[in-house]
């Protein structure tokens, strides 16, 4: 191995790092940033959305719970993806309305 590389070194496991990865995603499928794998900017709102309304039936699950800064962190998550959804639009047909 080579001295000079660093040895990877995964990240924490805790709900911060879970919402976020979501929350990375929901950013992809919303076309907002380019998929790493492909690196072209795709928009898959459907998928979007179901990201977004998992995250949101987290909050209601997980209400109470959480410490002040995971809970604050999960409320902004959720007012910037569904700003960002909306805008994009406003219903998907056989889907109704973003929760």
């Amino acid at each position: 191995m080579d001295e000079n590389k660093k040895e990877f070194t995964p990240p924490i496991p805790d709900f911060k790092f879970f919402i976020s990865t979501l929350c990375l995603q929901a950013t992809i499928f919303l076309g907002q940033i380019p998929n790493p794998v492909t690196q072209k900017t795709e928009e898959d709102l459907p998928q979007a959305k179901l990201i977004i309304d998992t995250l949101g039936m987290l909050q209601e699950k997980t209400k109470g719970n959480l410490t002040d800064a995971e809970a604050s962190l999960l409320e902004n998550f959720l007012y910037e993806l569904r700003t960002f959804y909306l805008s994009k639009n406003k219903t998907i047909p056989g889907q109704g309305e973003i929760k």
